[in-house]
């Protein structure tokens, strides 16, 4: 019975062990991955609006593409670069399946649109700012249901409602003016990964 107890004990402090072990891992990983997405976007964001209001020319456009070029080339250098202890949990795996869904989705997208726009003549790259802002919120806020991170879940929240009002334009043929839409989306890739990205270094700082 002695044995039996003390097996039931140990097995509880290593269970905890892992989830705290994994909830630090997050904190650190997402939180400085999480920086470096939101200030890209916001810097390229803030770049492309400038040079469409000096050259008034939409190729300015193509510098979208220095987001998921520096992103894509950044993000497994930080990853792999991230220290890591103890073993990879379920949950780990959860995470890092969905990003990658999300990535890979995001590319058969870009495929898509230069498809329609070479071949078929058809201007459709709308819908890349309509992906950001919809797909990217809702899997951030499937990732802070799963880190209980309460800052994830309202910033993807209310960068859904951004995208949601997006799409809503875009079917209703409001054009989207750089003057009040660019604001808009700087807001919610602020509200969705920097003050999370912020709120959970502190939490881990404070944690360490």
């Amino acid at each position: 019975m002695i044995e039996k107890q003390m097996t039931e004990k140990e097995s509880l402090e290593i269970i905890t062990k892992m989830i705290e072990r994994t909830k630090e891992r997050y904190s650190l990983g997402d939180g400085n991955i999480l920086l470096m997405w939101g200030y890209l976007t916001v810097a390229v964001s803030l770049l492309v609006w400038g040079l469409l209001w000096l050259t008034h020319n939409n190729a300015c456009n193509w510098c979208w593409f220095l987001i998921p070029l520096v992103g894509g080339i950044a993000t497994p250098l930080m990853a792999k670069n991230k220290h890591k202890s103890g073993v990879v949990s379920y949950s780990d795996r959860i995470i890092s399946r969905l990003w990658t869904t999300v990535g890979l989705s995001f590319l058969l997208l870009t495929v898509f649109c230069l498809f329609f726009t070479y071949v078929l003549r058809v201007d459709c790259w709308i819908a890349m700012l309509i992906y950001c802002l919809i797909v990217t919120p809702a899997a951030e806020m499937v990732n802070g249901i799963v880190l209980k991170e309460m800052s994830m879940q309202w910033g993807g929240a209310i960068a859904l409602v951004i995208g949601l009002f997006t799409l809503c334009c875009v079917t209703g043929g409001i054009p989207l003016g750089a003057s009040w839409f660019m604001p808009l989306f700087i807001l919610a890739f602020i509200v969705m990964m920097i003050i999370p990205g912020h709120i959970i270094n502190i939490k881990a700082s404070n944690n360490a």
